[in-house]
């Protein structure tokens, strides 16, 4: 039987600013596709149904049993990446997606929750050291990084594999790591950037590059790029309307459906629209914050710190990238961008949310 307490702690708030941001995310699907991809917003509504069903069950199963099969979710995510490179569907250059038959899933998505649930648990179950964590206390975690970035990267995918490395970082700081130590990794880590930069796809490079000066290459590698600045900068203060923006319906913005779908919104409703949806992402990262603070155990707040820096290094890179003070490395927007395996992933996400803030009382 469900405790009646639940209901009565229920987080409605956090559930709130997902609809808002899921109803945003259609509107601009749909504003995107509605002329030359018709059937792209149609699939959403249904992405969308889907995800409101899976964060349901990620908010009424108690997410102490995450912590119990931490490390089992973990591999069969790993599972599924190697799965990819035997059973997977190739598309534009890359191997990401697994042919179920009704759709097509994304395992690399599912692998950042995945993470975050593997290293919660693994933090949560050791002393930690007074001093902080020493290179030897972050051999586990690291393996934990490494599998799934490795399968990740060499799909390749490099915004996804990003996101896990920030993810890993932002809760290996959280938990507390020696002076010594990070300063040592990050000297390591300096010397290995040649040995990175050998690895990337020539592709990749142009994109890593690019951003430095778009203009360079305007019909190349700086394309989408100027486009989304364009779009980004003719909305204005308050933007041309709904529908009415002209980079996206003319298809002179790339991706307009995805990864740029934020340029797409920003020249429909301009600053004032922009800063509205920056403030919902505020909210929900506030909000995935305070789940964290008031957490009834470590898991818990483990868990609903690491799905919160997922959220916040999405929409930061998504939104740096577009208006191109990043460089462009493939990342979604959350709740926004088109895409099943995401927005799936981001429902369960702030259904965790919900299901450690309403359990802080429940002991």
């Amino acid at each position: 039987m469900i405790d009646r307490r639940l209901f009565s702690h229920f987080d409605w708030f956090t559930l709130a600013i997902t609809a808002l941001l899921t109803c945003v995310g259609l509107a601009t699907v749909y504003s995107a596709t509605h002329v030359h991809l018709q059937g792209i917003y149609k699939r959403e509504m249904y992405w969308i149904i889907i995800g409101f069903a899976f964060l349901l069950a990620a908010v009424i199963v108690n997410y102490s049993l995450l912590e119990r099969l931490g490390y089992v979710i973990w591999g069969s995510s790993l599972l599924l990446l190697i799965a990819v490179f035997i059973i997977g569907k190739s598309s534009g250059g890359a191997k990401r997606w697994i042919n179920l038959g009704v759709f097509y899933l994304q395992p690399s998505e599912l692998a950042k929750l995945a993470l975050i649930i593997a290293l919660a648990k693994y933090y949560s179950n050791r002393p930690l050291p007074a001093k902080g964590l020493t290179l030897r206390d972050l051999a586990v975690p690291g393996l934990l990084l490494a599998a799934p970035f490795l399968l990740i990267a060499k799909q390749p995918d490099l915004g996804t594999a990003i996101i896990l490395w920030m993810i890993f970082w932002s809760m290996a700081l959280i938990v507390k790591i020696r002076l010594r130590t990070l300063i040592g990794m990050g000297l390591v880590m300096a010397a290995m950037i040649p040995i990175g930069w050998k690895m990337l796809k020539p592709y990749q490079k142009a994109r890593l590059t690019s951003f430095l000066d778009p203009a360079k290459d305007t019909l190349g590698t700086g394309y989408h790029v100027m486009q989304s600045k364009i779009a980004i900068g003719s909305g204005g203060l308050t933007g041309k309307g709904f529908t009415a923006g002209t980079q996206g319906k003319l298809m002179f913005l790339p991706e307009h459906h995805t990864d740029f779908i934020f340029s797409v919104y920003a020249e429909e409703w301009g600053l004032l629209g922009a800063l509205i949806l920056f403030t919902l992402f505020t909210f929900l990262i506030i909000r995935g914050h305070a789940a964290a603070t008031d957490a009834k155990d470590r898991f818990g707040f483990l868990l609903a710190f690491g799905i919160t820096s997922m959220f916040f290094w999405h929409a930061a890179i998504n939104i740096g990238m577009v208006a191109g003070i990043l460089p462009v490395v493939g990342v979604p927007l959350p709740f926004i961008s088109y895409g099943g395996s995401f927005l799936i992933t981001c429902m369960m996400a702030a259904g965790l949310i919900i299901n450690v803030r309403m359990r802080r009382f429940m002991f």
